[in-house]
């Protein structure tokens, strides 16, 4: 992919990835089944913040998607406060960081493993699961050391890892079958 068209989705990425960590992500049911109430829409418990990372991998490639995290992390550890409970160099001590912090391996590998098989509906799908799976790798590898190297901790490592890894994935999982469907389509509409 050319220099500038990375650099664009670098900066869309990034304007998604800040966005979409304030927005919820919900489901409706499909029209056939709604009640006398009409549209419901129900929490999947996560935002969209994960999605925005894997669909600028799906569509800009590893480069761009590396570079908007990239530059997520410096916004938010240096000026804004763009991170889910704020942000500064204060925040390398949440045990959340670890999360914002495989953004970057996990936008990255996203994008090498979609711009390396064909665009077909299970590559992005498959694309967005290893990418989704870094993410939550480097997450645990942070948590782990962040108990065992900063003692006295008050909340217990299970807790944490259950509250950042295991109650978000279902709704993560599917947020990664939007955007398989959604990078999978736009790919088709942009002549990838």
């Amino acid at each position: 992919m050319p220099a500038p068209l990375e650099l664009i989705w670098a900066f869309i990425g990034l304007l998604l990835t800040i966005g979409g960590n304030f927005l919820p992500a919900s489901v409706t049911m499909p029209i056939g089944l709604w009640d006398d109430r009409g549209l419901q829409a129900y929490s999947l418990g996560v935002t969209y913040q994960i999605g925005a990372v894997l669909l600028v991998g799906c569509m800009g490639g590893k480069n761009a998607a590396a570079l908007s995290q990239i530059a997520y992390l410096v916004l938010g550890l240096t000026l804004w406060p763009i991170f889910d409970r704020g942000g500064g160099i204060g925040y390398l001590k949440e045990a959340s960081f670890g999360y914002l912090l495989g953004f970057v391996p996990g936008a990255w590998v996203c994008g090498w493993v979609a711009f390396k098989v064909a665009s077909r509906l299970e590559s992005m799908a498959f694309s967005c699961l290893c990418g989704l799976f870094t993410v939550h790798a480097i997450g645990l590898i942070y948590l782990i050391f962040s108990y065992l190297l900063i003692p006295g901790k008050k909340v217990p490592l299970l807790n944490e890892i259950l509250t950042y890894s295991v109650y978000p994935l279902p709704g993560q999982l599917a947020v990664v079958c939007a955007i398989a469907l959604l990078s999978f389509t736009l790919r088709r509409l942009m002549f990838y």
